[in-house]
């Protein structure tokens, strides 16, 4: 007899739960759904609504992916697409992605997925933070984060590797917390044994410290100094959009806009 392995929605839900540090009556107060209600659920006692399992999805601020994950888990079909990028019906969501990154040149922008694999970037962003790179740590699926720390990529040209290493650490890895995707944690851990790189400090990663950390990288024989901001697509309802990313690079002083400026202005 075939013994099934998924695990129950209300088990699921649970693990969501804790994954946000909330306990049941923190949760059911922001849900406005009785505690004992929640409990049954939890423990498989009462089946779901339709209705409900997206609505604690949301309080939950679970990824699209796993709320059809936690659907089937209940016995309901996915809500939500998952299409190609170059799928006909994304046409809109393609021209306003190039028109992103276009509109932010001179200054280097580039697009990645969930786990950071590149998706898409502008000439600057290309021909800047390709610059020395192995051809190895290029080929397709690019992970822009793996191509920043690796020895073979950006690291050697990055003046303050370890500050910086332990910022995109902090950021991947308060990613994998919010995410729960093992992949992003597996990434954490490979980029955390880079030579130069320093792990982050804490397990437990709260907001703030994922303020403001520079990017010093030469190139062309100039230092430059680059700050990004990352923007996602805040009401996409399809999968593969809500997984995107836009990160941008500024200047972080006046040398570093004329630099580019001239290069690719």
């Amino acid at each position: 007899m075939a013994v099934s392995t998924t695990p129950a929605v209300g088990e699921l839900l649970r693990d969501w739960r804790r994954r946000r540090r909330l306990s049941q009556l923190d949760l059911s107060v922001e849900a406005a759904v009785s505690s004992r209600h929640l409990s049954f659920v939890e423990t498989g006692r009462s089946k779901p609504s339709r209705e409900l399992v997206l609505h604690l999805a949301e309080e939950l601020e679970v990824p699209l992916r796993e709320r059809n994950t936690l659907l089937l888990a209940a016995g309901y079909a996915p809500a939500y697409p998952e299409h190609a990028l170059d799928a006909d019906v994304m046409a809109p969501a393609r021209e306003a992605l190039d028109a992103i990154l276009a509109g932010h040149a001179p200054y280097p922008a580039i697009i990645v997925d969930g786990r950071w694999n590149l998706v898409s970037a502008n000439e600057p962003a290309l021909a800047i933070l390709a610059e020395g790179v192995s051809p190895a740590l290029l080929a397709p699926p690019i992970n822009a984060m793996r191509v920043s720390l690796h020895p073979d990529g950006l690291a050697p040209r990055i003046a303050n590797l370890a500050g910086y290493g332990a910022h995109l650490l902090t950021r991947l890895q308060r990613q994998a917390l919010l995410s729960g995707d093992p992949g992003l944690t597996e990434l954490h851990d490979e980029l955390a044994s880079y030579p130069g790189v320093e792990r982050a400090t804490s397990a437990a990663v709260e907001p703030a410290d994922l303020l403001f950390s520079p990017l010093r990288l030469r190139s062309e024989g100039q230092e430059l100094l680059l700050f990004s901001t990352l923007a996602t697509f805040g009401t996409a309802l399809d999968i593969t959009l809500s997984e995107l990313a836009i990160e941008s690079f500024f200047p972080g002083d006046a040398a570093t806009r004329d630099a580019l400026r001239r290069r690719f202005g």
